[in-house]
């Protein structure tokens, strides 16, 4: 078992953006930050429900299979899960539809505790108003025995990296500028000591950065 976390980053950084308008609510800079992703076959299949076989088999696509493989449980906080847009609306089941992709328990960090909401699937959302570390061991338990991810967003990945909780963290640089957002590296000086740093580039020019460290034996 191991704690891990995945992002995608522009090249000054930032894992956000702010574009968005009433009439692009995700904005044309995060259609960029994500097209490589996005275009891949594993993407397709598991979030698009596209089983053509379409989409990229390079080197981006096999990160993006092994995003989804041996995960038993997922922390992400409220603003992913779109509780600071729908705090007021209790039908808000999150942003993926009925069948989300996530396919475990997922747990969501929130000031504001609502009833879990089970979904098709096999995705529970679990919303909790308790410590990083008190959450971890609630999702620990229910991976029983495959990996946690720290799903995101960059906020919530960075209070893991800084309390040295994530064994691996996994990030895909786009090679855009983006100017503004929130950055990911903030007060995370050092970060790279103790942790084997691998870098690989993919046919789409992103830039694969793998940091990895053996967990602790339980």
């Amino acid at each position: 078992m191991a704690v891990r976390a995945d992002l995608l980053l522009s090249l000054d950084g930032f894992a956000t953006t702010t574009d968005q308008t009433p009439e692009n609510p995700f904005g044309s800079d995060w259609s960029r930050l994500v097209s490589a992703y996005v275009a891949t076959k594993t993407f397709r299949e598991r979030v698009l429900k596209d089983i053509s076989g379409q989409g990229t088999t390079g080197v981006d696509d096999a990160y993006a299979e092994d995003y989804f493989a041996n995960i038993g449980a997922e922390i992400i906080g409220a603003g992913m899960f779109g509780l600071h847009n729908f705090a007021d609306d209790p039908n808000w089941k999150g942003w993926w539809g009925d069948e989300p992709p996530f396919h475990c328990p997922v747990f969501v960090l929130t000031h504001t505790p609502r009833p879990s909401i089970e979904m098709a699937g096999g995705t529970t959302f679990h919303f909790l108003a308790a410590d990083r570390v008190d959450v971890l061991q609630q999702a620990v338990t229910a991976a029983n025995g495959k990996d946690v991810r720290i799903g995101g967003g960059p906020t919530t990945v960075r209070d893991y990296l800084k309390a040295g909780l994530v064994d691996r963290l996994h990030i895909a640089i786009t090679p855009i500028l983006l100017g503004r957002g929130i950055r990911l590296w903030d007060d995370l000086r050092g970060l790279e000591a103790g942790y084997t740093v691998k870098s690989e580039t993919a046919e789409s020019g992103t830039v694969h950065l793998t940091f990895h460290r053996e967990p602790p034996v339980p």
